[in-house]
């Protein structure tokens, strides 16, 4: 398990280690407590990569396209 802030880590960052709390969990070689501390981090993991996803999903939908389907600017993103 990493050290750094879930609130630091990308997208890519936070899905590799949530697949590796996932399959810690899933084997059940760890202690209980160890586990409890785990099931927390991966929570905090999964709402980091739905997050992301989400800010993603802002980002393309903000993208206005032309008639001809080109991209003719960005449109302004609530909170962004």
């Amino acid at each position: 398990m990493s050290d750094t802030p879930v609130s630091e880590l990308s997208f890519e960052q936070a899905m590799a280690e949530l697949e590796k709390v996932v399959g810690q969990l899933e084997r059940g070689d760890v202690a209980l407590e160890e586990s409890i501390t785990l099931y927390g981090r991966g929570a905090d993991l999964k709402k980091r990569c739905e997050d992301k996803l989400k800010e993603a999903e802002e980002k393309v939908a903000a993208i206005a396209l032309d008639r001809d389907g080109a991209p003719s600017g960005l449109t302004p993103v609530e909170g962004m």
